[in-house]
């Protein structure tokens, strides 16, 4: 049985601004502070973070929240007896 955590729920903008725009914006951001620094390993986690979920296209964080952008009707597996 898939987890509700494992079905697709982002949009394909959901995912390329996440890819294409949030996770570059943070890298350069992190590297404009110095790599080294603290808000800069947490910028490129971000980011990291961002890639990830875009390229998979599932987010953990919109569950709780009923967010889905991806639409569509999705195979679910049937509920047990």
């Amino acid at each position: 049985m898939a987890s509700k955590y494992l079905i697709k729920n982002m949009g394909s903008l959901d995912r390329a601004v996440r890819a294409f725009v949030i996770a570059p914006v943070a890298i350069v951001a992190a590297l404009a502070l110095g790599a080294a620094s603290l808000a800069a390993i947490v910028l490129f986690v971000l980011a990291g973070i961002a890639f990830a979920t875009g390229a998979i296209g599932i987010c953990p964080s919109y569950v709780p929240f009923g967010i889905d952008t991806h639409g569509g009707r999705r195979a679910r597996a049937p509920l047990p007896h």
